[in-house]
């Protein structure tokens, strides 16, 4: 990865639940509803417009040549994401993927962000934990 991205990538979303450790985010356009950890407090009232950083740790990133971008489930708990590589960091180990909203992801130890490069697609799971920190 030739170029860093020391800032995440905003995702906007409209908050449809919050509560202490968790809050959905219903992407629009879509029938996305992600269930994420809030990091910090999120200052939005339910169905107001949201903007923040969505973080996950991801598992074994595999590189693919074809398919579409998406996060499973639909509803809930982010597991499996698809999507194509906008960004990284090589100091941090990260990756930003583009699925339906853009994801900031921690690759596992035995991989590299440079091993990756802007517009690769790739398919990965993630851990349960995916976080959102809602934009100053």
């Amino acid at each position: 990865m030739s170029e860093a991205v020391t800032a995440g990538p905003i995702a906007t979303g409209v908050l449809a639940e919050k509560s202490p450790g968790k809050l959905v985010l219903a992407v629009p356009g879509t029938d996305y509803r992600l269930q994420l950890v809030p990091v910090g407090q999120v200052d939005t009232g339910l169905g107001d417009r949201v903007s923040g950083t969505i973080r996950a740790n991801a598992q074994r990133v595999d590189v693919i040549s074809a398919g579409g971008r998406y996060i499973e489930p639909v509803f809930g708990r982010p597991r499996r994401v698809q999507g194509r590589i906008i960004g990284g960091d090589p100091k941090t180990n990260t990756l930003v993927v583009l699925a339906s909203v853009p994801l900031t992801v921690k690759l596992m130890d035995h991989q590299r962000a440079g091993q990756f490069a802007a517009g690769q697609m790739v398919s990965f799971d993630i851990e349960p934990g995916a976080s959102f920190e809602q934009a100053t």
